[in-house]
């Protein structure tokens, strides 16, 4: 997914004013609560908020592959309230695959089905061959062997007994993380939801560091009159 943005960005408003947006930012405040705090009209904010996500997302699609213990799975995000199936084959549901590498990062890839070739397709891209891959037990994960990687475990919930090592709790785990924060911005279109999203893993990544600093870093490319 690509953006019109063009960098290096020139910004209207100050590098003092930048920063203190960015720094309500990395609070994860609300644009209306950062409007508020900086007296700042709330498109303004709205617009430095969604270049800072832009260049978030690019930083996130740019990591390099993953490899050893990885785990992989996907989950549907939208309202509670649309009516229709529920899991996989849900209606009217943004689907996301995702990559954690454990005890270390996540990548997050909306989709537009879950079919075999399309979440390989991302394994492939994202996953280095020598890594140890964890998945339940979904049809289309019966085939990754074939694409080169010799260990993959699978999950099966439906038994009682599980290997301690044989889990998708990393992942899971993110799911429901990102599913609690983005409950806050009460409904997404599918390009608004792409920001949030890789801002939900930009954050999940570098939940050990200071987020302020790392953002600092991020957004040297804009520029200030």
């Amino acid at each position: 997914m690509t953006y019109s943005y063009k960098f290096p960005i020139r910004s209207r408003i100050s590098r003092a004013k930048f920063r203190q947006i960015l720094k309500l930012f990395s609070l994860d405040l609300t644009a209306v609560q950062i409007s508020k705090l900086t007296n700042l009209n709330r498109n303004t904010i709205n617009r430095y908020l969604t270049i800072i996500r832009v260049l978030v997302a690019h930083h996130c699609e740019e990591q390099s592959p993953f490899s050893g213990k990885v785990e992989c799975d996907e989950s549907y995000f939208g309202s509670r309230h649309k009516k229709g199936k529920r899991g996989r084959g849900a209606e009217q549901k943004h689907i996301v695959f995702g990559i954690y590498k454990r005890n270390e990062c996540v990548y997050t890839e909306i989709v537009e089905n879950v079919k075999a070739k399309t979440l390989q397709q991302v394994i492939k891209g994202k996953v280095k061959l020598d890594s140890t891959i964890y998945t339940d037990g979904f049809k289309s994960y019966d085939s990754i062997v074939h694409l080169g990687y010799k260990k993959h475990f699978r999950i099966y919930h439906s038994e009682s007994y599980v290997e301690d090592d044989v889990h998708i709790n990393g992942i899971e785990g993110f799911w429901g993380y990102a599913k609690v924060r983005l409950v806050k911005f009460r409904g997404l279109s599918k390009n608004t939801f792409y920001l949030h999203l890789k801002e939900c893993e930009f954050r999940f990544n570098y939940r050990q560091q200071d987020l302020y600093k790392v953002l600092l870093k991020l957004t040297k490319q804009i520029h200030f009159c």
